[in-house]
């Protein structure tokens, strides 16, 4: 994969689609099933593995980082497959809703 291509949402779900289909992950008899609540439990684990680089200090290596960063995004990305959910859509819904919304300040 050529890190020049611009990939989309839809481009990134379909290489993350065909890596797990050759593993054999969506097959009936997989050690893995693929399910919705599988595939959110291994999004949080992943999301855990991202803070523990920030565990003891402000800084992160950047390519241990970017790794843990792209474990979060194929399993979302594998979540909204599995869900039926456009995330495109759904993030570009939640940032107009986010321009709406407010939020209490912190007071100090």
């Amino acid at each position: 994969m050529s890190a020049a291509k611009e990939w989309t949402i839809q481009a990134l779900t379909q290489a993350m689609n065909q890596m797990v289909a050759q593993k054999g992950w969506y097959d009936a008899d997989s050690p893995a099933p693929q399910t919705p609540r599988n595939i959110a439990t291994s999004l949080v684990v992943e999301a855990a593995e991202v803070l523990e680089h920030f565990q003891w200090g402000e800084e992160a290596e950047p390519k241990a980082l970017a790794g843990e960063l792209a474990d979060v995004a194929l399993y979302l990305l594998q979540l909204a497959y599995l869900t039926n959910i456009d995330l495109a859509q759904a993030i570009l819904d939640k940032i107009e809703f986010n321009y709406q919304r407010t939020w209490n300040e912190p007071t100090g």
